[in-house]
């Protein structure tokens, strides 16, 4: 057997880069780009990248250089995908809802060649520029509206102008030697610190671009809608996954109800993949249930099963996953199985919120109890943290090896997430490890309190976080928005109703201490709630009076049955 050594026709390395030539020879006249009235086919892409490759070299772009783009889902977005690692380059997708500030950290950190800027952020782009004047600035390209150029321009290089100059006679795409090798630059979104740059090997992207495609059950020329932001974990690999299977990209600038029903309507929508904050984006908006399925894959934070079983009776399939920025995007994947079929539909939205089971691009995901690195037992009660290992798991965090140190311990990757096996092996998380509530001893898992609350109907969102208690430390505190006809006036839905609810839900140690009626949760640039903020502003309330949440006549009943007189 060792006298068989490694050949150039047996031994390549992985990238999925190598996605789109095969998409252009196999799939070449079929639509790949759909963006307003602009469509690209496969053929057409490929040309496009190799051109806008080549013109990266020509400006200097080598090996391990990163480019950054800040820009909305478009087809240059989608373009860069490729064409930056083609060049040699790292891509750098950056979070478009971050502000001036955020976007100078990135940018000082990344330190990118060059900066690619749809017009629509030249001033945040430009504000963060002007913050920068002490430090080498990269190279500017405007991406001008593709349908409507508008002229703006931010230096002299237009993203187009570059397409049409790259000369591939003279910069051919540039091989991938070394599948360890970065493609992709992204940073979290610091819900518990500040943004750290995870680097991505194009091994890693390849087999979780793969595995994911496979254990969604992606077929044969899906209709992809870009609700989730391509900047989103490189759009959960599905930049380089729709190329993979042919399919057909629909790009909205944003993911408006009106945008996502309309690209529905008129592309035949198959697929999509979105936060569950665009859930209620989708029934906010009132729509008749779609004429066909469409399949939504979910993750980003635990949904609510009351969520998902309003979502589905409008015609969404959902599947849920589990991820993070760490692992190239998803993680884990909650495969349905055939028999849940049979079950009520609170029973099979409580069992599809579950995380469920590694990703089969990863070589192992277990929940561990981290003093001791011994998994925990299947009995869906006993708390740990969920770990990683595989290919598919970052290379690292870029110019921090402290921080990618404390990642790894004992082969495992960290996640920092806390969660339970239940004993058919489906993982669920039930919070990240910062904010496990402990009160009088008990651990109270923030997203368990947070399920109950959007089982209320007038519930529009929640987030629990610990809030001091004289007597047990700490108690939960919840934070409710809710629905508008209920916010409006309609109902007798206040605190104490809540409280009562959540007391015929759960253990009574576990009911929130204090209820908070807000307009809106505060959410960062990834659109994840802020719960530091709220820890923050717990810290300085008090819990209700004991006894405090015991029914008043009629109160109870009365706003209940408003509320579910309106489901």
């Amino acid at each position: 057997m060792e006298s068989l050594p490694k050949r150039d026709a047996n031994h390549v390395p992985l990238s999925p880069v190598t996605f789109l030539p095969r998409a252009a020879a196999v799939y070449a006249d079929r639509t790949s780009v759909i963006c307003g009235g602009t469509a690209f086919t496969w053929r057409q892409t490929h040309d496009r990248c190799v051109r806008l490759s080549a013109a990266l070299q020509a400006l200097g772009v080598a090996r391990n250089d990163v480019v950054s783009v800040l820009a909305p889902n478009t087809p240059a977005l989608y373009e860069m995908h490729f064409a930056v690692p083609m060049a040699g380059g790292v891509v750098n997708a950056i979070n478009t809802r971050l502000d001036a500030a955020g976007v100078a950290t990135i940018l000082r950190h990344a330190a990118p060649k060059l900066l690619f800027i749809d017009y629509q952020y030249i001033r945040v782009a430009t504000d963060a520029l002007k913050s920068m004047m002490d430090t080498a600035l990269p190279l500017l390209v405007v991406i001008d509206d593709i349908e409507a150029p508008t002229g703006a321009r931010l230096g002299e290089l237009e993203y187009e102008g570059l397409v049409a100059r790259g000369d591939p006679g003279r910069h051919p795409p540039r091989e991938v030697v070394d599948e360890w090798d970065a493609v992709a630059l992204n940073y979290t979104s610091g819900t518990t610190s500040a943004p750290k740059g995870v680097v991505y090997s194009h091994r890693g992207a390849y087999l979780s671009t793969v595995g994911l495609l496979l254990q969604w059950g992606v077929g044969h020329e899906p209709v992809y809608l870009w609700s989730l932001p391509m900047f989103h974990c490189n759009g959960w690999t599905f930049t380089w996954g729709i190329a993979a299977r042919g399919g057909a990209n629909v790009c909205v600038r944003a993911p408006t109800a009106d945008a996502m029903y309309s690209a529905i309507t008129d592309h035949g929508v198959t697929h999509m993949c979105v936060a569950p904050v665009l859930f209620n984006v989708l029934l906010n908006a009132h729509r008749d249930p779609l004429p066909r399925a469409v399949e939504v894959l979910t993750g980003g934070a635990p949904p609510p099963a009351a969520l998902l079983e309003r979502v589905e009776r409008l015609g969404f399939h959902v599947t849920h996953a589990y991820g993070m920025t760490e692992a190239t995007g998803p993680a884990m994947v909650c495969e349905w199985r055939e028999r849940w079929d049979a079950l009520p539909a609170p029973e099979r939205a409580a069992l599809k919120a579950r995380q469920g089971v590694s990703a089969i691009s990863l070589a192992g995901a277990d929940v561990k109890d981290l003093k001791t690195m011994v998994s925990v037992p299947r009995d869906g009660t006993t708390l740990g943290e969920i770990v990683l290992r595989g290919s598919s798991v970052m290379k690292g965090y870029y110019k921090n090896p402290e921080a990618t140190d404390a990642a790894f311990r004992g082969g495992w990757f960290l996640t920092g997430d806390v969660g339970v096996v239940h004993p058919d092996g489906y993982v669920e998380i039930k919070d990240r490890s910062k904010d496990v509530i402990i009160s009088g001893g008990e651990n109270i898992s923030s997203v368990e309190v947070e399920a109950a609350l959007y089982g209320h109907p007038a519930v529009q969102e929640a987030a629990v976080v610990a809030m001091p208690h004289p007597h047990w430390g700490e108690v939960p505190c919840a934070f409710v928005t809710l629905k508008k006809e209920f916010d409006s006036g309609a109902g007798e839905v206040n605190e104490e109703e809540l409280v009562a609810f959540c007391r015929s839900k759960m253990a009574h140690f576990m009911v929130p201490g204090k209820v908070v009626f807000v307009d809106e949760l505060p959410k960062n640039a990834t659109g994840k709630v802020q719960k530091l903020a709220l820890r923050e502003r717990a810290r300085g309330l008090r819990p209700r009076p004991r006894g405090s949440d015991k029914k008043k006549p009629g109160t109870t009943r009365s706003a209940t049955l408003t509320a579910l007189s309106r489901l």
